[in-house]
């Protein structure tokens, strides 16, 4: 056991490094561009990285670390694929901006503590799930693993589906000023957000496959919160306020899990 504990920590200590590093490497981009929203391309990267560093550092190589850690990295290849794509030639994004004004002369500090570090935190406890089935002893698969996989595909599905048409629908100058209501947004006002949530419950439920593995619920509890109550959810609302449309879009459309709509106001 005292073995197991050594090895666990280690494994944490390197894992935890290389993150500092690619942490730093985004920081230094952000700060030469002048432009921090660059974490957010950082940010699925962040997650693959501590995947497969558990991964490869342990080596045991079982089938469930095998699909949890493919899945990670398919999720954090999407994500910053898309976000580089949204955000290319847009320059530094609003929420940002505002950051950089509030903090002055102080932004160089801040922003490393309070963004990349910040950030870093939230990836290192959200994807532990993931962390701990790589370096546990993992039993043969059994239906929970289905199960999880299952609801991974559903949430993947529901995000990549949400962006793709909302990327259409915002790259179509027709649309300026408009609702999007179409397609998985007429059934949930945050489908990406939905599905991101999701994916990260799926692999929970993988995580109970081994021994102790329910102990890392805290990962998707985090995810959860901070995408309906800090970073997601509560921001794009606050955006969105004293807009009609919006209103009335948000009066018939389920917030975040996928329900049925209303009908239209007239």
């Amino acid at each position: 056991m005292e073995t197991m504990i050594i090895e666990a920590l280690e494994i944490f200590g390197w894992t935890g490094l290389f993150l500092l590093g690619y942490l730093f490497i985004a920081f230094l981009v952000g700060i030469i561009k002048k432009d921090n929203s660059v974490m957010d391309v950082f940010y699925g990267g962040g997650f693959i990285l501590v995947a497969w560093s558990t991964f490869i550092l342990n080596g045991q190589f079982a089938l469930r670390q095998i699909f949890v850690t493919i899945l990670v990295t398919i999720w954090g290849i999407r994500l910053a694929t898309y976000v580089l794509i949204r955000n290319w030639g847009k320059g530094e994004d609003q929420r940002y901006k505002n950051m950089r004004e509030d903090w002055g002369d102080n932004v160089v500090i801040n922003s490393l503590l309070r963004i990349y570090l910040f950030q870093g935190l939230i990836i290192f406890l959200v994807v532990f799930p993931v962390t701990f089935i790589n370096f546990s002893d993992n039993t043969s698969l059994w239906f929970l693993d289905y199960i999880g996989v299952f609801i991974w595909i559903i949430g993947f599905l529901f995000e990549t589906v949400g962006d793709i048409q909302l990327y259409r629908f915002l790259n179509d100058p027709a649309n300026k000023g408009k609702v999007f209501d179409k397609g998985v947004w007429r059934y949930t006002q945050h489908p990406n957000y939905f599905g991101e949530v999701t994916q990260w419950w799926g692999i929970y439920i993988i995580a109970i496959g081994v021994p102790f593995g329910f102990l890392t619920i805290f990962g998707p509890i985090i995810i959860t919160y901070m995408i309906i109550n800090v970073s997601g959810v509560k921001l794009l609302n606050k955006a969105f306020e004293g807009d009609s449309e919006y209103a009335k879009y948000k009066r018939r459309t389920s917030q975040f899990f996928p329900l049925p709509s209303k009908k239209k106001e007239q």
